[in-house]
């Protein structure tokens, strides 16, 4: 398991456009993609679960990749974070 905090930099947070950007790279690995914001525990790979979340600008999530791609994927996605979230 690898995890690493990250916080969220979109001025409109994880509404659906994003959500579903995250939900599709994060789709692309074979590790469970999940993250944890204030004691929740949502899985990156569906929609819905993230949107859930309630995630604005500003908010600090804890990323946690399982997997045989695990350490793969967390780069990746915590760079796709950081450079908007494909907006």
């Amino acid at each position: 398991m690898k995890s690493q905090k990250i916080a969220i930099k979109n001025p409109t947070g994880l509404h659906l456009r994003p959500a579903g950007n995250l939900c599709r790279e994060a789709m692309k690995f074979k590790s469970k993609v999940t993250f944890d914001y204030d004691g929740n525990i949502a899985n990156a790979k569906s929609v819905l679960s993230v949107l859930g979340a309630c995630i604005k600008s500003g908010d600090e999530i804890t990323l946690i990749c399982e997997g045989e791609d695990e350490e793969e994927a967390l780069t990746y996605l915590i760079d796709y974070i950081n450079n908007g979230l494909g907006e």
